[in-house]
């Protein structure tokens, strides 16, 4: 079964996988996870190529191979 992406009224089929380490304000975003967890939040690849992270945060975007870290990205 497909799992949709986690977005309230998005209905896409998800793609990536992300989740929050509170301790070191990193939000990391993975390839879809086999199986779905409820600490992590599945998103489309619209979503997950536009997320931004709180402020002072980071992004380690792992979706491309190795560890990219996208930097310091900000919510608008």
């Amino acid at each position: 079964m497909t799992r949709s992406c986690a977005r309230p009224g998005c209905n896409e089929p998800a793609t990536a996988t992300f989740a929050y380490d509170y301790g070191g304000r990193t939000v990391e975003l993975e390839p879809l996870a086999a199986e779905a967890h409820p600490a992590c939040y599945d998103v489309c690849r619209r979503h997950s190529d536009g997320l931004a992270v709180p402020r002072g945060w980071r992004l380690l975007d792992r979706r491309r191979g190795g560890a990219a870290l996208a930097g310091h990205l900000t919510a608008p």
